[in-house]
């Protein structure tokens, strides 16, 4: 018996240093936040929070946040080039447009819609929305 309440002591302690480690981890990234800049402003994200209710003066929170959103939307915007790369490329009718084509890549709204359902955001589009590879190039420089 005296064996299991040492033990029971040990695990404890190690439960207590092991929060207490966190603890510090996490007092020390939220001091990193203060002087890190994030690419979604401040008061943008102050905005949102306040929209869904959510009020909080400490700007390392809002910036925690604001990391976290800029984490998603590249982890999205990731998956949506990686739906367009596996799209099959258009057939190319003579070799300079082929070079052209080759080097760039059309994002559309298919390739957008596929990646965020993959995060479980489920996105409609209305059917008058250009999702052509064309849409927005020159007129004389599109495939008809």
């Amino acid at each position: 018996m005296n064996n299991m309440s040492s033990s029971n002591s040990q695990q404890q302690q190690q439960s207590s240093e092991a929060r207490h480690d966190d603890d510090a981890v996490l007092t020390e990234f939220l001091a990193s936040l203060m002087d890190y800049t994030p690419t979604i402003p401040d008061e943008l994200v102050e905005h949102y929070l306040a929209k869904s209710g959510f009020q909080c003066p400490d700007v390392r929170l809002v910036r925690l946040v604001a990391v976290a959103t800029q984490k998603f939307v590249a982890d999205v915007a990731t998956d949506a080039l990686q739906q367009c790369k596996a799209r099959p490329a258009p057939v190319v009718k003579d070799k300079r447009d082929k070079q052209q084509k080759e080097k760039r890549l059309v994002l559309t709204m298919e390739d957008l819609s596929k990646a965020l359902s993959e995060y479980g955001v489920n996105m409609k589009h209305q059917e008058y929305f250009a999702d052509s590879p064309s849409t927005g190039m020159d007129p004389a420089s599109r495939e008809e």
